[in-house]
């Protein structure tokens, strides 16, 4: 089977290609980037809002590269299928171990041998039964060398190639989509934004939510007073220790109030009585 041609989005690399490469691209691709491989039957749909915006500036500065893969070119026959019905019975379709497999072996080219350099390039299937995606995960990926996704289509993937090539399963939340492609495009976002110089401010990623395991405090700008709503007095006060500990109390609060979850692990970790309320 010939190698599939892939299109790329980043700064210029020298690597090998199944066709001329586009040299006159808005993103050419460039060696030692962040990478992102995407799998997927919708590749058009990529850049998409990651080519807008901060993330898109990033992408042509060749910060990072996104190279979506089309699926469809690993197909069987004439009609390129990737897919077939359950094992077992059932409605829907399933994509095929085969086919998925030589996608993984395309998009696996040039990357490091997971047994000599391990975590420096996961793959992932994007799937409601994975594990949550979290901040936290989002600094491992932003640490690697780049990351291969698989966005599902149908009834799922058959497990056998899941289980081949040790795929790690993330999931956004306790809900199903009709694909992956959304997915992998939210967890690129929050991926890619924790790169050096991406965000501009670096300062701003460690302030954020969840930067402590907390929900961020809330925001205020002018006008200083809005429909008979003013700003916090503390915030106006030039006072920047109280300032901090302003922000901390009502971060604590706010975690506490809307994510109690978040509230018990953040005082595990800080020896905190969970039922403690700070006064200002």
């Amino acid at each position: 089977m010939s190698t599939p041609p892939s299109k790329s989005h980043g700064r210029l690399r020298i690597a090998a290609s199944a066709r001329p490469r586009e040299l006159m691209s808005d993103t050419p691709d460039l060696a030692g980037t962040w990478k992102a491989r995407v799998i997927t039957l919708l590749p058009d749909a990529f850049p998409g809002i990651l080519g807008e915006s901060l993330t898109g500036k990033a992408l042509q500065q060749g910060l990072w590269s996104l190279e979506p893969i089309d699926l469809r070119l690993f197909g069987e026959g004439k009609h390129r299928n990737v897919d077939d019905t359950p094992a077992g019975g059932g409605a829907g379709m399933v994509l095929r171990a085969d086919i998925v497999d030589r996608a993984l072996g395309f998009a696996a080219r040039d990357t490091p041998d997971p047994a000599a350099a391990p975590g420096q390039w996961p793959v992932i299937y994007l799937s409601p039964r994975g594990r949550r995606f979290d901040q936290a995960m989002a600094h491992r990926l932003a640490s690697a060398r780049g990351v291969t996704l698989l966005c599902g289509r149908f009834e799922g993937v058959d497990e056998r190639v899941l289980e081949h090539h040790g795929v790690e399963e993330v999931s956004l939340g306790d809900f199903v989509m009709t694909g992956g492609e959304i997915a992998a495009q939210a967890l690129i976002d929050a991926t890619v934004r924790l790169i050096p110089r991406v965000l501009g401010n670096q300062a701003s990623t460690e302030e954020e939510s969840f930067s402590d395991g907390l929900l961020e405090h809330p925001q205020y700008t002018k006008p200083a007073v809005w429909n008979g709503r003013a700003i916090p007095e503390v915030l106006l006060s030039g006072h920047h220790a109280n300032i901090s500990d302003w922000r901390r109390v009502m971060a604590e609060r706010l975690t506490k109030q809307r994510r109690p979850d978040l509230w018990r692990a953040y005082c595990a970790r800080h020896n905190r009585d969970p039922d403690e309320d700070r006064e200002l």
